[in-house]
């Protein structure tokens, strides 16, 4: 009898990951500590990888369920650059 063998677990690195997920390197770090990314581990003391099953699942997941996109900031709370009011006439003195 012929014994089917599971698939061959295949591996990225870092550069293949990097196109598959254009995200940074920062951000990818803090979502694997959340738990919201697959985690790295190592082949070697200097070669990490990610699981290519895990990140193509994570992608799938990521399509079917929407995020929400992020409120922008209010810029008349920011220190530098204040938003100017609408009349200008008493920022600036006639020249003339």
């Amino acid at each position: 009898m012929t014994q089917v063998q599971p698939p061959l677990k295949r591996t990225i690195k870092k550069p293949e990951l990097r196109q598959m997920v254009p995200l940074a390197d920062s951000t990818i770090w803090e979502m694997e500590q959340r738990g919201q990314f697959p985690r790295r581990f190592l082949l070697t003391p200097r070669c990490v990888v990610w699981d290519l099953a895990e990140v193509e699942a994570w992608l799938d997941l990521r399509r079917a369920t929407p995020i929400a996109r992020a409120t922008p900031p209010d810029v008349h709370k920011r220190r530098s650059r204040p938003v100017r009011t609408a009349d200008r006439s008493e920022d600036r003195p006639f020249s003339g």
